[in-house]
């Protein structure tokens, strides 16, 4: 089972306004790291959730639509903290922005004295997005990272400036991270914010010098680059498809690669140290294409692993 840690909230989208006093919303479960969990089940992967969870009416929700997908909630924490809340607003380009709602919520909150023991069923874990950056969970998230260093580490930034604006704190936070991490995945903007000006060639380079084995630096519709620390380098692009939104892409993306990984047969350690030029494209072009059918969709709706063997 691949254990996936962090964000578990709700998300509204404005949907329609009928004077500045009236406006409609569609709510859907999301969170980055809840996205990457589903989209691993989804996939044909099996896939746990790590996140403190509430009892309150969303936190139900949230855990109704985990079992529904598939996804272990056996390491959940359970929580009377509220459920975080992300209004979210579309540009013309179907480009999501988000304004969070989560201070001592049941997922910010989550302690490091909170962590469960893990078992050896635990193939590898997955870190990303605002758990990372906020206190207490940001501390947690870096407790377990260290104490799991022997099992595949997977993290993806995901940086969300409405909740911590601050890059340097993202920038420490990931620094602490990286001795314990096997699989780096960012998106060109995310670089763009923390190290501006850096090329994905020079940020895959010194990545690979701390440690981390694979780094991927996608540009969202152009193309995504590989880089492993054997030496190798690839590059995908994704179909032309019609976009109706992007919400979801890069969480698809990297549950893909976690996907394509874990399926190695001595699981996704393994994988990683297979992985030659050859399958290093292949395994991009597999996530490319799983994260364009999400921007042919509304909202996070991550796609099954047989529209993709389709």
């Amino acid at each position: 089972m691949f254990l996936v840690c962090g964000d578990s909230l709700f998300d509204f989208f404005l949907e329609s306004e009928d004077g500045p006093g009236a406006a409609g919303f569609a709510a859907r479960v999301g969170g980055s790291p809840l996205n990457v969990a589903v989209g691993l089940s989804r996939l044909g992967c099996a896939a746990g959730f790590l996140s403190g969870l509430s009892s309150d009416f969303l936190g139900r929700r949230v855990s109704q639509v985990l079992a529904a997908e598939g996804v272990s909630t056996r390491y959940a924490v359970p929580t009377d903290r509220p459920t975080t809340i992300s209004l979210v607003g579309l540009d013309e380009h179907g480009v999501p922005a988000y304004q969070f709602y989560g201070n001592g919520a049941a997922d910010t909150g989550l302690a490091a004295a909170d962590l469960p023991t893990l078992g050896p069923e635990v193939t590898g874990l997955h870190f990303g997005s605002y758990s990372i950056a906020v206190a207490p969970v940001a501390d947690a998230t870096a407790a377990l990272a260290a104490a799991e260093k022997g099992r595949f580490i997977s993290l993806d930034p995901n940086v969300r400036p409405t909740i911590e604006p601050d890059m340097a704190i993202w920038r420490a936070r990931i620094a602490a991270l990286l001795p314990a991490v096997d699989m780096l995945k960012t998106s060109a903007e995310d670089l763009e914010m923390l190290h501006p000006g850096r090329t994905p060639e020079d940020f895959a380079a010194e990545l690979i010098g701390a440690g981390v084995k694979l780094v991927v630096v996608t540009d969202g519709g152009e193309r995504a680059h590989g880089f492993t620390a054997r030496g190798d380098r690839a590059e995908a692009r994704p179909p032309k498809v019609k976009v109706i939104d992007t919400v979801g892409a890069g969480d698809t993306f990297q549950a893909a690669l976690i996907a394509r990984l874990s399926a190695h047969p001595e699981g996704p350690l393994a994988g990683l140290a297979a992985l030659d030029r050859p399958r290093l494209e292949a395994t991009l072009d597999y996530a490319a294409r799983a994260a364009a059918i999400t921007c042919s969709r509304r909202g996070a709706d991550l796609p099954r692993a047989a529209e993709l063997a389709a």
